[in-house]
């Protein structure tokens, strides 16, 4: 079984090769592909070195699966061709989230959402994907009325510029700038691209990918992105208001019980989710648990994940995990 990663250079291709390798998908080769400057350079997966390959290349070699980590322009283009010849592509872009007839998939969430002959699966926002995994065992419990998020978002969410620009403005050194603005010892309330609304993209991904994966159109979702200056994952400030009634008790169990989500709510002893701590793990953690003394049935909780991992790649091959276990290889 072949499998590819397209965009194998990037932050996200980098930690996609680590989590197959943790994983160990049953892949019988690899097919490392990446843009016309980075075709001929080196990959190191399973001890093993690999030539990183161009598209056209890669798509002659016809692999099972093909993980995008791209960008949208990229997707956009090459995903339909590599779906026509049979190809499973898991895009880790926006371009097809949010078409009708493409799943969107949280593995824990929604997996039963994948037919065998689906082509095209949409990897959600990483921020999204912290978030629902989080919400959606309340949901199935007490049904999610309003949401209101805050986002944190790691420099590393934006690439392999933006930490650059971090790490330069930590050592005082005038580099290349990600940002329009310095982000050290700054935040930066702009993620995406400004619409006439005032809200920008990344803040509508995670209203409309929210209520995709959990399957409720009714769900009000109203969010605000920041930018802030660190590279451990990103954090979530979410408030969630319910139609049923729950307890604090509840709600502890059925968090504890869900798989991927490590519960981290100790307050008297300062335990609690933080960055710091979920760089490089690929589960949700979620802590800060409280009741919103000011709403009915309503809840404030803390969600800390690394966007590159279970944001990103972890949940990608989780998805090509799944097909080969449902569906065969």
């Amino acid at each position: 079984m072949k499998v590819a990663v397209v965009g194998v250079t990037g932050l996200v291709g980098g930690i996609m090769l680590k989590e197959l390798e943790n994983l160990r998908f049953p892949l019988s080769s690899l097919i490392p592909v990446a843009s016309a400057k980075s075709v001929g350079k080196t990959v190191i997966f399973n001890n093993k070195e690999y030539k990183v390959k161009s598209l056209d290349e890669c798509l002659e070699e016809k692999p099972r699966f093909a993980i995008f980590s791209a960008g949208s322009a990229v997707s956009t283009e090459w995903v339909p061709r590599f779906a026509k010849q049979g190809t499973v592509v898991i895009d880790n872009s926006s371009a097809w989230r949010m078409h009708d007839d493409i799943p969107l998939v949280v593995p824990e969430i929604n997996a039963n959402v994948i037919k065998e002959n689906d082509r095209i699966i949409a990897n959600p926002n990483c921020s999204t994907i912290q978030m629902v995994m989080a919400l959606a065992p309340l949901h199935r419990k007490y049904k999610i009325n309003r949401l209101v998020v805050s986002t944190y978002q790691s420099v590393t969410g934006t690439g392999v510029k933006a930490v650059q620009q971090l790490k330069n403005e930590r050592a005082e050194i005038k580099g290349e700038m990600a940002y329009a603005y310095p982000i050290d010892m700054n935040l930066i309330p702009h993620g995406g691209t400004f619409v006439p609304s005032g809200y920008t993209t990344e803040e509508i991904k995670l209203v409309d990918e929210t209520r995709k994966i959990l399957g409720d159109n009714t769900i009000l979702v109203t969010a605000t992105v920041v930018r802030v200056p660190v590279t451990g994952g990103h954090s979530e400030a979410v408030n969630a208001e319910f139609a049923e009634a729950f307890e604090m008790d509840d709600v502890h169990r059925l968090l504890k019980e869900s798989p991927g989500i490590v519960l981290q709510d100790d307050v008297v002893n300062s335990v609690y989710p933080m960055p710091l701590f979920a760089e490089g793990k690929a589960d949700v953690f979620v802590g800060r648990l409280r009741r919103d003394e000011t709403r009915p049935n309503a809840i404030n909780m803390w969600i800390v994940a690394d966007n590159l991992y279970k944001g990103a790649a972890t949940n990608a091959i989780q998805i090509a995990e799944y097909m080969v276990k449902r569906f065969g290889d």
